[in-house]
């Protein structure tokens, strides 16, 4: 549900239990709980669903996604995606974020319905795997008649910005059946402008800053170790949602 009188939805994609509760300290709608969110996203640890469940009031969407890289899933990978929405409805999720594709770029019709069946009851995302498939348009229409709630999309490029006009074609052509939100790239700077460019009323964040590492002592041999980390910072969420509030 919006906070805001106009309409709109801020969701913040929130990879750990602390950017979790930073979102919701910012005002954030709801979130997209996650891990690896510089390898595009995975599916968080089932301590991480629960307390996350536990300590926020706001609605949870989960990552349904076994591992980085492309969106072609094998039979155990499904299995892990099946035991993952399973454990989100045993928690109490809200909603769950999903997507598969075939080896030619088009929607995994039989496995995204395996998917959109375990999670009958929960909100269902399609994620950015729309953005990766070889024709939008025939694509918008599988997600739509799979049942799924929204499309989280960049335009199919490397930020909304970049891609408004496409997301402003899958707005028409999405019409009331199912909202697109839209996600990559945003900043409270550009986020107004990107509503008024496409006409959506869902936009995705993840409002995250740089968190330096209280280690007094690092091991300069371990290069490939970053000390530091990236976390929402509840202000970045607050100046969504001033810039979200003032439309």
């Amino acid at each position: 549900m919006s906070g805001f009188p106009n309409g709109l939805v801020l969701e913040i994609a929130a990879n750990s239990h602390l950017s979790a509760l930073a979102a919701q300290a910012g005002g954030a709608d709801r979130i997209e709980l996650c891990e690896n969110l510089g390898e595009g996203g995975t599916t968080p640890s089932y301590g991480t669903l629960a307390m996350t469940r536990d300590k926020l009031s706001i609605p949870i969407f989960v990552l349904i996604r076994p591992r980085a890289g492309d969106f072609l899933y094998d039979a155990r990978e499904t299995e892990v995606m099946l035991h993952d929405i399973a454990a989100c409805r045993q928690l109490g999720c809200d909603g769950v974020v999903i997507g598969a594709l075939d080896s030619a770029g088009t929607i995994d019709l039989p496995l995204c319905r395996e998917l959109v069946a375990a999670a009958s009851g929960m909100q269902v995302t399609f994620h950015r795997a729309f953005d990766a498939v070889r024709d939008p348009v025939q694509a918008l229409e599988s997600i739509i008649a799979l049942g799924c709630h929204r499309v989280l999309t960049s335009g199919a490029q490397a930020d909304a910005v970049r891609g408004a006009a496409a997301i402003a074609g899958f707005v028409r052509q999405a019409a009331d059946r199912l909202s697109i939100l839209a996600g990559a790239g945003l900043t409270p700077g550009n986020v107004s402008g990107l509503i008024e460019a496409t006409g959506v009323s869902e936009v995705h964040a993840s409002a995250k800053a740089r968190r330096p590492s209280a280690m007094a002592y690092r091991n300069p041999a371990l290069t490939g170790l970053e000390y530091d980390r990236q976390e929402t910072d509840p202000a970045i969420v607050a100046a969504f949602r001033q810039a979200l509030a003032t439309r």
